[in-house]
């Protein structure tokens, strides 16, 4: 329901109500060139990172115009997560752990691996705020980090060559990743690592996987490339989608093949046993870096495609029959913050009768004039640091109620 976009002049926040309506919630052309932007759900809290000062993080309270507070850092900063209980700062060769109540430094976990693109994923549920990051420069190994308790959970040997993406549901009881080359996604469980799920993205030529994402609901995880196909997969088991299957010749050798595999080698065992895409997104474009989201807006599912070219692409997705996902809007982030009117989107054919067929154009939903936030005693005046002491003895109080995850790019 949020997206955050940084740009050669600022960043902007935008709030997402219904299919039709997009709401620039704030712009900030302080901070010239962000590239790092990252706001905590809907609240007021949003942390900046610009090419001016990219050792540098700034943690403001947007709708007071208020630094909070902010911190530098021996090397770039290559990425930031947040939940409600931690902040985290990702260096190529450390991770910073901050407490997110009053900004304190937690935890520092020194020598990483060489991490270049900044890779690491945190549970935006503050009961499991788990870490992942690469355990491995050279291959696929995953270290789990609990980031309450602020000890290592475990190491998870999750691919061979070195990893790309990675990604935790909604509770923090899953972790989805994927290597370099792209072609095997793989779903573990949080905190024992064991494998839960394994999707075949394709055989034969290795992609980019730029965006790995699951929905609110853990049941479809999304992922998208350097290419013009987004993917999405369901998770479910097999046995437990057709637990009634009429005794037809399909069926039964269905239940052979099965069967034949407990007598295989793993590794073949294993690749017959993958999943394939459950509902698939054809881009109009490609080669650019892209963010998904499955959400739902206005009570249905929905893929959001934000690209690096400033457009947001909304897809109705079928959660019975899957298939090839339905373009139904584009808007345009970058313009004046208004609504990009794209009548060729806009879905005014008659579509096959089907689920994507009973997605009428609803009315819009008022967007919420009242955004939860940070308690008066987190502010500050504008460009003052607060100190770390003073900071601390009035903690800054959040309303957890309404705040739902953002998608950021």
């Amino acid at each position: 329901s949020s997206l955050a976009i940084g740009t050669t002049t600022g960043y902007r926040l935008f709030s997402l109500s219904s299919v039709e309506q997009l709401d620039q919630v704030h712009e900030s052309n302080e901070n010239p060139d962000v590239y790092i932007v990252e706001r905590l759900f809907s609240s007021s809290l949003v942390v900046v990172v610009s090419h001016a000062k990219p050792q540098q993080m700034n943690v403001y309270h947007f709708k007071k115009g208020t630094e909070i507070c902010n911190y530098s850092y021996s090397s770039n900063i290559l990425s930031i997560r947040l939940n409600r209980q931690r902040l985290i700062v990702c260096l190529e060769e450390s991770i910073y752990i901050h407490n997110i109540k009053d900004m304190k430094l937690l935890k520092t976990i020194l020598d990483t691996p060489p991490n270049t693109t900044g890779l690491c994923a945190l549970s935006i549920n503050h009961a499991n705020s788990y870490l992942a990051y690469p355990g491995s420069a050279a291959s696929g190994e995953i270290a789990l980090y609990d980031g309450n308790a602020l000890k290592d959970a475990c190491t998870i040997a999750a691919h061979d060559g070195p990893l790309a993406a990675l990604t935790f549901n909604s509770t923090g009881s899953k972790l989805a990743s994927a290597s370099e080359k792209g072609t095997v996604i793989r779903v573990f469980s949080v905190p024992g690592g064991q494998k839960l799920y394994e999707f075949r993205r394709g055989m034969k030529r290795y992609v980019n996987i730029s965006s790995l994402v699951f929905s609110m609901d853990s049941q479809f995880l999304c992922a998208s490339s350097n290419t013009e196909t987004v993917h999405i997969f369901k998770l479910e088991h097999l046995t437990d989608s057709r637990p009634e299957e009429p005794p037809t010749w399909s069926g039964y050798m269905g239940k052979m093949f099965q069967a034949a595999t407990n007598y295989l080698p793993a590794q073949v065992s294993g690749m017959m046993n993958q999943d394939r895409a459950f509902a698939t997104v054809r881009l109009h474009i490609s080669g650019q870096r892209n963010i998904c989201a499955l959400s739902t807006i206005q009570k249905l599912p929905r893929l959001l495609v934000t690209t690096s070219d400033g457009h947001l692409y909304i897809y109705n997705l079928d959660p019975q029959d899957g298939g090839e996902c339905v373009l139904i809007k584009k808007h345009s982030l970058l313009g004046s913050g208004k609504m990009e009117e794209n009548k060729e989107n806009d879905l005014q054919s008659p579509l096959p009768q089907s689920y994507a067929a009973t997605v009428a154009r609803q009315s819009t939903v008022p967007s919420t004039s009242t955004m939860p936030g940070y308690s008066e005693d987190g502010g500050a005046l504008r460009g003052e640091v607060i100190p770390e002491h003073e900071f601390a003895t009035g903690p800054v109080c959040l309303d957890d109620e309404n705040e739902f995850p953002p998608v950021s790019i």
